[in-house]
């Protein structure tokens, strides 16, 4: 039995991020955020339903989405959008999150101060 791969620990807070920067593109229902993120990635990082929705409804109800059920490709489904909350908490966090990255990046490849990489 092939067992799934799992994300490793340090992506926390990675799914809200990601939640709120593909909602804020366009509103989405659940499985299509599911798909979204795994697309986006190439595949690199997958989040399953059991992640996504309950991650969706803590969004919720701090503010940071709205949703509406509607009719999808003839199904009903809840589609979620981003809130002006929402969309000020995401961009915080995408800056923090550029902060983090390029720290990372000079850490693992030597700061131009002559500081070592780490190996």
């Amino acid at each position: 039995m092939r067992t799934k791969r799992t994300n490793p620990d340090f992506l926390n807070g990675v799914p809200e991020m990601l939640i709120l920067r593909l909602v804020s593109r366009q509103p989405m229902y659940g499985y299509e955020i599911v798909q979204a993120i795994r697309d986006a990635t190439g595949g690199a990082i997958e989040f399953g339903e059991g992640c996504v929705y309950p991650i969706l409804h803590r969004l919720e109800a701090e503010g940071l989405l709205s949703n509406k059920r509607q009719s999808v490709a003839g199904r009903s489904r809840v589609v979620y959008r981003i809130t002006a909350k929402g969309t000020k908490q995401s961009a915080e966090t995408m800056q923090t999150w550029k902060q983090v990255m390029s720290a990372i990046q000079q850490a693992l490849h030597g700061g131009e101060d002559g500081q070592p990489a780490l190996a």
